[in-house]
């Protein structure tokens, strides 16, 4: 097939324009965060050697001019958080408060068909169980894993096996449980868990429509991926243990029991608040695993892909902006723990 360049002008001037833009947004972010900063720098620094050369005082900035200094380089930080993040938050609540066309104030209307709407409720429910779930059964999986593996002979390759699902996409992931899940019916089965229960005598199930076992075995998908990330974490923080602490401790005879609960967990307990607020924020959002899995059917929706149905299924602007705002809110209190738990381990 020949290109016709004449009939695809407009779209190669969009190109060009968008690659236009990319070009003076990203040049003039490496201007104002690089060449400028290092311009002032050198400048600085040439002031400095002159009055060292010849022996004037050296003079210090203002306090004020300091102050409008830092200022200067805050402000493409505020203003990307201005634009990406308080905008559309305020924009958002907005829309909560108002039909589905987003015409008319409603007040706290869809605040309360969020309680009182049974499907609804029971999306509140299996978001509950994947917070509860995921965060524990990951660190813990992690935990054990780091423990056994520590200073073990392959120790690299078993890390490396079992970090390898964090180099997956959510979606590929959730691809990949789906054949293990697969159902086809009497006969052969391509899907590994019923061709288990098959070689065992039983017989194959379309597990991800069962209702509740299908949310426990998305669960499955997100602490499969997840639990490298909190080996990687806690691996370090174990080495990171000093050897005269364990080394006394075995010379006090500690049994190994007595060595994880006295001497392992204090140790660690930083970077086990760490992994577990870490994987309680990743857990309230999730959503590539269920709409890719089982598109939030069957009893499997949680609060963002349910939030995504309302907004943009259904055209539910209301009901999809409150629950927006409800998982924002939802995730506030853990990010406050983690700021001052760092706060805390900075004092400490």
């Amino acid at each position: 097939m020949e290109f016709d360049f004449a009939d695809q002008q407009p779209k190669l001037l969009m190109l060009m324009y968008g690659l236009v833009a990319f070009v003076v947004v990203v040049g003039g972010l490496l201007l104002l965060l690089d060449v400028v900063p290092a311009w002032f720098a050198r400048r600085r620094e040439a002031q400095l050697v002159a009055a060292s050369a010849s022996g004037a005082p050296i003079t210090r900035r203002p306090r004020q001019r300091e102050g409008l200094f830092g200022l200067f380089f805050l402000l493409p930080t505020l203003l990307l958080l201005t634009v990406g993040l308080v905008v559309p938050a305020i924009r958002t609540t907005l829309l909560s408060l108002m039909n589905s066309d987003s015409t008319d104030w409603v007040g706290l209307r869809n605040y309360g068909w969020m309680f009182s709407d049974g499907s609804i409720v029971r999306v509140l429910i299996n978001t509950l169980v994947w917070v509860l779930l995921v965060p524990l059964v990951a660190t813990s999986f992690g935990l054990i894993y780091a423990i056994l593996v520590d200073k073990a002979r392959f120790e690299a390759v078993a890390k490396s096996l079992i970090f390898l699902p964090m180099a997956i996409s959510f979606v590929g992931a959730s691809i990949i449980w789906k054949f293990v899940y697969a159902y086809r019916g009497e006969g052969d089965q391509i899907g590994l868990l019923n061709q288990i229960v098959v070689s065992l005598g039983g017989e194959p199930k379309q597990w991800l429509l069962e209702s509740p076992l299908n949310t426990l075995l998305l669960i499955v998908i997100m602490i499969w991926i997840q639990a490298g990330f909190a080996m990687v974490v806690l691996s370090a923080a174990i080495k990171a243990i000093p050897g005269d602490i364990v080394e006394a401790a075995r010379l006090d005879g500690v049994s190994p029991w007595q060595m994880f609960w006295r001497i392992t967990m204090p140790s660690i307990r930083p970077a086990l608040i760490v992994v577990v607020v870490t994987l309680t924020i990743a857990t309230l959002k999730v959503f590539d695993i269920v709409r890719t899995a089982t598109n939030g059917n069957y009893d499997t929706s949680v609060i963002a892909s349910e939030m995504y149905n309302q907004a943009f299924r259904y055209g539910q602007n209301g009901q999809g902006s409150a629950l927006a705002v409800f998982l924002f809110v939802l995730v506030i209190p853990v990010v406050i723990y983690q700021i001052r738990n760092l706060r805390q381990q900075r004092e400490g």
